[in-house]
């Protein structure tokens, strides 16, 4: 898989990409994400990405010729699945879609700043539009670290264990059930005595009526779908 990300505000996405899983995914060769600083594509002076708005209000916005410059240069040399533009007027991000996105190829990202890109550039090359929830950020290079993690971790081989992600919250539209390690108590709490039992088909009923439970109480909204 390769990732392509447009941003101008590339160091404010680097760290997330030479730490943990991500850097470990890139160094096997799984997944390769590259940094495009849209200011690059400008041809003035001071590398400029925005302008007013017609028809007046606060906020600028991303203008739209130095996004198709650098699109179409990349779009030369590969093909792209999905073109992501993220906002927070997109879908609501979740596991059903990143799950669909690990499946993909070559993807690019465009993160929005400012009051938003010019919705020509939305009309002309956006494919899909993500929202990491329902709150606005200063810019949407947080939110594509946060789509990018959750895409590379569902590849094959990035994960020690291949099943871990399976098991995650919400690839079955329930939340994980509770989850124990050692000490077997501590202070004064035990942990189930089911857990403790090596009866592994017990085990797995009781994990799934835990997990229904706790879907129930916490995302009832879940169980809706």
């Amino acid at each position: 898989m390769r990732i392509d990300i447009v941003t101008v505000l590339p160091e404010l996405l680097k760290s997330p990409f030479e730490a943990s899983i991500l850097n470990r995914a890139q160094e096997k060769g799984l997944v390769e994400v590259h940094l495009h600083n849209l200011r690059d594509w400008t041809t003035d002076n001071y590398k400029t990405v925005d302008d007013y708005q017609y028809g007046g209000g606060a906020g600028m916005v991303m203008t739209p010729e130095p996004i198709q410059r650098c699109f179409e240069e990349l779009m030369k040399e590969r093909n792209y699945d999905e073109v992501i533009y993220m906002t927070p007027d997109g879908v609501v991000f979740n596991q059903h879609i990143a799950n669909q996105l690990s499946l993909k190829g070559n993807i690019l990202m465009l993160c929005g700043h400012y009051k938003g890109v010019d919705q020509r550039i939305r009309d002309k090359y956006i494919t899909l539009e993500i929202s990491i929830g329902d709150y606005v950020l200063s810019g949407g290079e947080l939110a594509a670290a946060v789509v990018s993690d959750a895409i590379i971790r569902l590849l094959p081989g990035v994960l020690n264990n291949e099943t871990s992600a399976l098991e995650d919250s919400f690839q079955d539209n329930l939340l994980a059930p509770p989850v124990y390690t050692r000490p077997a108590e501590w202070e004064g709490m035990k942990v189930p005595d089911i857990l403790l039992s090596g009866n592994f088909a017990k085990i797995n009923e009781w994990r799934e009526e835990q997990a229904y439970q706790r879907t129930k109480d916490r995302r009832p909204d879940l169980l809706e779908d």
